[in-house]
């Protein structure tokens, strides 16, 4: 019996030991393992670069007026608007109002290489300047201002005959008209009537 429980004794002995040793091999895991979470999160933590934040500008609400292209020039000009071109004539006793000045067709060829001014001669004046003042749209010419090239009168029987100032009393008009030979390819001249300032820059519509 004695040797029984000196058996028994050893045996618990024996296995307090075993079981303190795998307790203290176990708390020193968990605590390697605590110590290496620890080291892992704190290196995370340093060796992350933060996202680079993208700057995007402000939306501009605000509206830009953009110039167009400047349009090249083309035959397909614009009619003139009413008082846009009147000049004085004879001094200051009276002024020509151009009304239109239009391309058309030549009879005779049909191309379009005749320009129909027609123009309003008013009297404002009873003064008269000394002579006969008249007004021939016969005398008519036009000259291209990007070239210096002139044109005359298409024909003779296609303008109005001579306008006496004298014949028109103060206030009245009297409308006249000339066809001017002027090639295609012209959209804009400088306009010549007789005893009339000189009308620059008109546009020829089509």
């Amino acid at each position: 019996m004695k040797n029984s429980s000196g058996i028994g004794s050893t045996i618990s002995f024996t296995m307090s030991a075993l079981a303190l040793v795998v307790s203290g091999f176990t708390a020193y895991q968990v605590m390697n393992l605590k110590s290496s979470n620890a080291l892992n999160a704190s290196s995370n933590a340093v060796s992350v670069p933060s996202a680079p934040v993208s700057q995007t500008p402000a939306p501009n609400n605000s509206f830009q007026t953009v110039n167009p292209p400047a349009a090249a020039p083309t035959t397909a000009a614009a009619a003139i608007a009413p008082g846009q071109f009147v000049k004085p004539a004879f001094g200051t006793s009276a002024e020509v109002e151009l009304l239109s000045v239009k391309r058309i067709r030549d009879p005779q060829t049909e191309r379009p290489e005749i320009v129909n001014v027609q123009f309003r001669l008013r009297r404002l004046s009873h003064d008269l300047p000394s002579g006969f003042p008249t007004l021939s749209a016969t005398s008519t010419s036009a000259r291209n201002p990007e070239t210096s090239e002139t044109y005359d009168i298409a024909e003779f029987d296609r303008a109005t005959s001579s306008i006496a100032l004298t014949t028109i009393q103060p206030g009245a008009s009297v409308d006249g008209y000339v066809w001017l030979r002027i090639p295609e390819g012209v959209s804009t001249i400088d306009l010549f009537l007789e005893n009339t300032q000189a009308f620059q820059n008109v546009p020829i519509a089509n």
